[in-house]
């Protein structure tokens, strides 16, 4: 007997019609003589009508009643869930992040866990039921609710795996494994039969949208066994792996889009010791996340320190720019949400010289302009319009081959 978790991402509860056909999924998994967990999204978009009230209500709600707000959502899911499994033959109970006991630290909308406990779970799974989970959602030492930040589910249920001690982790989404590229914008994007934690967390990170970035980071520290495979059909997926035993690594194992972030660059800044700390120390206080950062070459004693961020902190973070404006005696603040952020990711890159040159050519030879370029030893990313994305998705996905074995 394996004791299985499963995930189910809101385009696979989309529907009553869907709920019931993930019940029936579930339970051909128990069975089949296993145990099982099942961790729910909300269903469809009803995260984003959730948040789309909260702004007609105010511009600016506040993080708390946001996870107060958008926690509905789940438990929608899993208690439908649960009732689809009932119907359906089989003993299931459904719990919030706060029941199962998912603890958190206390920050609002971005919490990270602190503390899994698998009591709750371990004795309703003796009990031979179906453990229905809300995704997403954890409970602070003082019974705050708590959201994982958006794609928070798979996170929630590589986490209770890792808790669990499970044979296997399998998150279930709307399309067939992790392929090269987005297949909805790559016409030519190849599903990969496996990957490696470390090429997996750089395209999570970098845009690909089928894997939370920190439910990767689990995976590998814990060694979760991970799976990520359709809910519409019975293909095996891909597998996300320690490591391939292959003879040589591909140079390049897929590429990435993401037209999520924002440029802000502050203009003529004293080119003085302690500006940028000050600058992202004061940034971090407000728990955001800063991605590539780029200062240009001091001119006259100034310089202008550009960086990106998800489009959704700068309701948060004008404010603060624009006391700092004045604090560091810069020139102004602009912003540019009409960017996008290219990738290409491979552990071959270790291996194999002149990836940027190729990679920056077949880009120039298209037309398409670079603004900011960041590395790391296994991906090279630039900043680009966001008009171009798809476009240059496509070209480097062809310079690299990647829709060959």
């Amino acid at each position: 007997m394996a004791l299985i978790v499963q995930k189910y991402g809101g385009t696979s509860v989309g529907d009553i019609e869907k709920v019931i056909n993930v019940a029936k999924r579930v339970i051909e998994t128990k069975r089949k003589g296993n145990k099982v967990v099942v961790v729910v999204s909300a269903m469809g978009k009803t995260t984003d009508h959730l948040i789309a009230m909260a702004k007609q209500v105010s511009k600016n709600p506040s993080d708390r009643e946001l996870d107060m707000l958008v926690s509905t959502g789940e438990q929608i899911s899993v208690s439908l869930l649960a009732m689809a499994i009932h119907e359906l033959g089989e003993g299931a109970i459904s719990l919030t992040g706060g029941q199962v006991g998912i603890f958190t630290d206390t920050v609002h909308t971005k919490a990270r866990i602190l503390e899994i406990k698998a009591d709750k779970m371990l004795e309703e799974l003796n009990n031979n039921k179906i453990v229905v989970v809300a995704g997403f959602q954890g409970i602070t030492i003082k019974n705050e609710i708590t959201t994982l930040g958006r794609g928070g589910s798979d996170t929630t249920a590589v986490a209770l795996a890792a808790a669990l001690k499970a044979d296997l982790c399998e998150i279930y989404t709307d399309v067939d494994g992790v392929y090269t590229a987005d297949p909805r914008i790559v016409k030519n994007a190849r599903k990969l039969n496996e990957i490696t934690h470390e090429e997996m967390l750089e395209l999570a990170s970098l845009g690909a949208k089928v894997l939370h970035a920190r439910s990767v980071e689990f995976a590998n520290k814990y060694s979760v066994p991970l799976c990520v495979r359709s809910s519409y059909n019975t293909s095996e997926g891909t597998y996300i792996v320690k490591e391939m035993d292959v003879m040589e690594e591909p140079v390049i194992r897929g590429v990435t889009v993401d037209t999520s972030e924002a440029k802000l660059t502050l203009l003529r800044v004293p080119d003085q010791p302690g500006v940028a700390a000050r600058l992202f120390n004061k940034v971090a206080q407000k728990n955001i996340n800063i991605d590539m950062i780029i200062q240009n070459v001091s001119e006259h004693g100034h310089t202008d320190i550009s960086f990106t961020l998800n489009r959704n902190d700068i309701s948060r973070i004008k404010p603060l720019l624009d006391e700092l404006v004045s604090e560091l005696e810069a020139s102004e603040v602009t912003i540019d949400e009409s960017i996008g952020k290219l990738s290409v990711v491979g552990i071959g890159m270790r291996s194999h010289c002149g990836v940027a040159a190729r990679m920056f050519s077949a880009l120039a030879k298209a037309n398409i302009n670079i603004s900011m370029i960041s590395t790391s030893e296994i991906k090279i990313s630039c900043v680009i319009a966001e008009k171009d994305a798809s476009k240059a998705a496509q070209v480097l996905h062809d310079e690299f081959e990647l829709d060959k074995e």
